[in-house]
């Protein structure tokens, strides 16, 4: 079963005087536990792409799957729901809210889900600890670097076990390192949890990482590779 199906999207853009073909006819497939990067320039469609299989935009034209259901044809009440039981995201801008601890953060999602209080904390401390955050759950984001605000972000996309991962451009503000650090990360959550990752990126030590590349260029794909992760 696919855990991510696109057929035949199309999504124009108006820019100006002039029409951007953001999406141009494309069509992808994503098996259940797949690790996947969508590499492109920059305007190139990975992050419309992106949005489009997380339900965030529509296509103007084409059918979006998500584990054999279909949501381009969704309200945007059952989107809201799908989101929140399927699909965890990682942002550039981490997205974290302030005010809140680490803990706090993870939570949130399974507070809005009706977890109970006991289980919220029991499950954030474990993915903490296993994105490698143990001791830091009291910090709120501002007493903490960028690569473990990204960490924490991380562990509230996961925490609550989504079928599907996406993430657009989640090393953009990260050292080397900190950024191998991540992938890895990923790699080991999608090996012992078999979830789904999707990546939009234009950073090539991402894209170095990551089993099959797709390569996007003006709303189509110009290369589908399989290639060994480093």
């Amino acid at each position: 079963m696919s855990a991510v199906r696109c057929i035949d999207l199309c999504k124009t853009y108006r820019q100006g005087d002039e029409d951007i073909k953001a999406l141009d006819h494309l069509s992808i497939e994503i098996d259940n536990g797949g690790f996947v990067c969508l590499s492109s320039p920059s305007g190139g469609g990975k992050t419309t792409l992106l949005n489009a299989i997380g339900g965030l935009d529509k296509p103007d034209s084409g059918e979006i799957w998500i584990d054999e259901q279909r949501i381009d044809i969704l309200s945007k009440g059952e989107l809201a729901e799908l989101r929140l039981r399927k699909i965890g995201f990682v942002f550039q801008a981490y997205n974290l809210i302030p005010v809140l601890t680490a803990r706090e953060n993870v939570e949130f999602v399974m507070q809005v889900q009706g977890v109970a209080a006991s289980e919220r904390r029991e499950k954030a401390l474990a993915v903490l600890d296993e994105v490698g955050l143990a001791g830091l759950e009291d910090r709120r984001p501002s007493e903490m670097s960028g690569g473990q605000q990204q960490r924490v972000a991380v562990a509230r996309a996961v925490v609550s076990r989504p079928t599907l991962i996406l993430a657009d451009e989640p090393t953009a503000n990260l050292d080397s390192k900190t950024s191998d650090g991540l992938m890895d990360l990923f790699a080991e959550l999608n090996e012992n949890h078999s979830t789904t990752f999707v990546i939009a990126t234009h950073d090539q030590r991402v894209m170095a990482h990551i089993p099959r590349l797709v390569k996007m260029l003006d709303g189509r794909i110009v290369d589908d590779i399989q290639q060994t992760a480093a």
